[in-house]
């Protein structure tokens, strides 16, 4: 692919990202769900398609799909609990240190 497309695309997966992010629509029906009791996360995959204007589309338009690029990763008790039954060890030391800080 084009590195300038390629950039473009990121830009653009980035600013889909932001505002979603930024949407306070979304915000609330969050809360509103953590509020009922429930641990959430949001995960959305775009895929864009893409082809070159005047030239004629092959019956295949490249596809690209943003992701995140640099998605949190977060696992709560619930998960521990579970990889624990299935005899996966994790690191809980380093998952503590990676923690934000409540008190901040």
């Amino acid at each position: 692919m084009d590195p300038q497309l390629k950039q473009l695309m990121k830009e653009l997966g980035d600013a889909i990202n932001e505002s979603l992010s930024d949407s306070e629509q979304i915000s609330e029906v969050v809360s509103r769900i953590k509020e009922g009791g429930y641990d959430i996360f949001l995960v959305l995959e775009a895929t864009i398609g893409v082809s070159k204007q005047g030239e004629k589309s092959p019956d295949k338009t490249s596809l690209v799909t943003t992701l995140s690029t640099n998605p949190e990763f977060k696992i709560n008790d619930q998960d521990l609990k579970f990889l624990k039954s299935l005899r996966i060890k994790i690191d809980e030391e380093k998952l503590e240190k990676d923690k934000p800080d409540k008190d901040k």
